[in-house]
């Protein structure tokens, strides 16, 4: 049985004091527009803008707030004490399925490989998993990711030993050898491919087998959003200013965002790799409704099934009530 997400946002929402000391829980307390990410390649726009202080052109500042366990993100954002956040869908889906006032307002990325599972070399496929432990962080898309792997080869969550540790401690409790498999995404994939001289652990499956199923977002707090459309739009503006000097000023962009994740920028680079950002031409089709893997009403349909049948949530939840596409439409028609 999967992990029900309703106790995650609980543990969230107990646990924020302690995990971000000092946020305002309103709104409108402050001028600037605090958005929760963890360290991830997909979100260099983010990085860059922030860095380059991009979203000042469009009248609105922001904070990047780091957090080290994604299961928090959605219960910060819910309760104000960022006033949005990088969900992966899988993660939106039960926490509107749950009643959290959070809605996505833009896609960012989908996920091409950056996120795997990886397990020692005598772990040869999925349908090895059985009966081994598999270390990976609860409520993350690292959950779905295995949901759905484990799911493609006849077995579930019953069939493995679940343990639940942070993305950044899976590369160290790999090589401790307390489990053998494990589940992550970058940069901490290539941390634990590269150990032992990079001869004992390979990516068993990743996300670049189920593409478009790993898809991150920019979540507002849906009273956020009524209070402050004109903030909502600058951040997005903000982004899109950013992956606009990402393509003209590649390196440049490439270092920052090596700083912002804490590797080098050759290994930056190799990561990029494996995540496609989704410029605003094509944001629009991300909420239409669509045989495409890329639409969230068919990716959305797959998660929330695999989430119903795992417990994870008690309902599917319409697709229209997770995400506002005014603001992507609005600023695809003016060609920005």
């Amino acid at each position: 049985m999967g992990i029900v997400v309703r106790t995650h946002i609980l543990r969230a929402l107990v646990a924020l004091p302690l995990a971000i000391v000092g946020f305002s829980a309103t709104a409108n307390a402050s001028p600037i527009v605090k958005i929760g990410v963890v360290s991830w390649i997909g979100y260099g726009p983010l990085y860059v803008a922030e860095k380059l202080d991009l979203f000042d052109k469009y009248g609105v500042k922001v904070k990047l707030v780091n957090f080290s366990d994604g299961a928090l993100l959605a219960g910060a954002t819910a309760s104000n004490a960022v006033n949005a956040s990088t969900l992966t869908y899988d993660q939106v889906i039960p926490a509107v399925a749950t009643g959290l006032p959070i809605k996505v307002v833009m896609p960012i990325d989908y996920s091409d490989g950056a996120d795997a599972i990886v397990a020692t070399d005598s772990i040869k496929n999925v349908s090895d998993f059985k009966g081994n432990k598999v270390a990976y962080n609860f409520g993350t898309p690292s959950e779905f990711l295995l949901a759905y792997a484990l799911k493609q080869s006849h077995l579930g969550f019953h069939d493995i030993t679940k343990v639940n540790i942070p993305a950044g401690e899976v590369p160290s409790v790999l090589a401790s050898g307390a489990t053998p498999i494990g589940v992550t995404w970058q940069p901490h994939v290539s941390q634990i491919l590269s150990l032992d001289g990079g001869k004992k652990f390979h990516v068993v499956y990743s996300s670049k087998d189920a593409p478009g199923l790993i898809s991150d977002t920019l979540a507002f707090n849906t009273n956020f959003i009524q209070s402050n459309p004109q903030q909502v739009r600058g951040v997005i503006e903000g982004y899109i200013a950013g992956m606009r000097y990402m393509q003209n000023h590649h390196n440049e962009a490439i270092a920052i965002i090596a700083k912002a994740i804490h590797v080098s920028p050759a290994s930056a680079a190799a990561q990029y790799a494996g995540v496609k950002n989704i410029p605003l031409r094509n944001m629009e089709a991300v909420f239409t409704n669509s045989k495409s893997t890329l639409s969230y009403y068919t990716s959305g349909n797959i998660i929330s099934k695999i989430q119903l049948k795992d417990k994870d949530i008690s309902h599917i939840p319409a697709t229209p009530l997770t995400f506002d596409d005014g603001f992507v439409k609005g600023l695809a028609k003016l060609g920005n």
